[in-house]
């Protein structure tokens, strides 16, 4: 999902802030409801990390633009991996 973000800059931003979840992430970014109970999301701009912690890790599950209604919202393609039980 990074590498579909043409504009550098902006991959080297979300990276930097990806990078900086390892310290206390729970205190980052805001809790997600249903259907990504358990998921927490940071924002940065108009782009959203979608991410989980699991004891002392912090796993990154989606990154992207916030689109509401968009079907490549970071939102939307975060719930089809979860549905998928690819997280």
């Amino acid at each position: 999902m990074l590498l579909a973000i043409n504009d550098r800059k902006i991959q080297r931003q979300l990276i930097e802030k990806s990078e900086s979840l390892s310290q206390d992430p729970h205190n980052q970014g805001k809790p997600l409801q249903e259907p990504l109970a358990g998921f927490r999301s940071i924002r940065m701009r108009r782009y959203r990390i979608v991410y989980y912690v699991k004891g002392k890790k912090v796993f990154v599950a989606a990154t992207g633009i916030r689109k509401e209604g968009d079907r490549h919202d970071v939102y939307t393609l975060a719930r089809k991996l979860f549905d998928q039980k690819l997280l």
